[in-house]
């Protein structure tokens, strides 16, 4: 019962933020002017509507998830409410708990909306719901819910949101390259950079592969209900969840350190 209140009031505090709904209005701008920018791909309308959607998706809702998650808690240390929180009979996980499930709430939100209006404007299009855009946008919502608790896990050692935002932004951008973290070790290991090679594999080593979740090319070229793509897209949701498990235990162990 405590989670859920805390969750309730998390989201509440959340969606009232100014620089949240600043992103949420510009997002809704790009994903509106998708129907503009077909003029500059003839034959392609809908292909270039697809794109910019899912791209203006992906952006937007890291921007949030990271915002969100590196801003929460610092802003209640900030203001001195968490002192009054934690001083009612609650558990400390019981807090983040709620304060992370109030986030998820709100970048599901956020997703959902800008989903909403995507298909909208491909129902214009193409008459029909697109499959894609729909499974797509589910995928960015784990990828973004890896991203979201590791930024959060940082924002609770932390007075400013400065620090755990940065690190969200860090998490998201790397997590792209580490395929490409793999090659560099060994290119750094046979060229005898030992430092380089180390660090690189260290990298490759605990952050989440987040190029796991780009599906597109996959979701365009298999049938929609191809056993492969469902496999792989309930495989993701696993790697997903247990990267978050880890991420709040190690928020959980940080914040109980953490004197409050």
């Amino acid at each position: 019962m405590n989670v859920l209140v805390i969750a309730v009031n998390a989201f509440r505090e959340g969606i009232r933020k100014k620089t949240l709904i600043g992103l949420f209005i510009v997002a809704v701008l790009v994903i509106g002017s998708s129907t503009f920018l077909t003029v500059f791909s003839p034959g392609e309308e809908v292909k270039m509507v697809k794109d910019v959607c899912l791209a203006a998706i992906s952006m937007f809702g890291v921007l949030i998830a990271i915002f969100t998650s590196g801003s929460m808690v610092p802003t209640e240390i900030e203001n001195k409410t968490i002192y009054t929180v934690l001083s009612k009979p609650l558990r400390r996980f019981e807090y983040l708990l709620g304060k992370f499930i109030g986030i998820q709430l709100i970048v599901i939100l956020n997703l959902a909306l800008m989903a909403l209006l995507c298909l909208a404007i491909l129902w214009t299009r193409e008459r029909i719901i697109s499959t894609i855009m729909m499974k797509s946008v589910f995928l960015t919502y784990f990828e973004l819910m890896i991203v979201s608790g590791f930024t959060f896990a940082v924002s609770v050692v932390s007075s400013s949101a400065v620090l755990p935002i940065i690190c969200g932004a860090f998490i998201y951008l790397v997590g792209h390259l580490v395929e490409y973290l793999k090659g560099l070790s060994n290119h750094a290991q046979e060229g005898g950079h030992a430092i380089v090679a180390g660090l690189t594999r260290l990298l490759y080593l605990v952050l989440p592969d987040l190029s796991k979740f780009n599906l597109r090319d996959q979701l365009i070229h298999l049938a929609p209900n191809d056993p492969r793509i469902m496999v792989t897209m309930w495989t993701l949701v696993v790697f997903a969840f247990a990267h978050v498990a880890m991420a709040m235990l190690i928020a959980y162990v940080l914040f109980w350190r953490k004197e409050v």
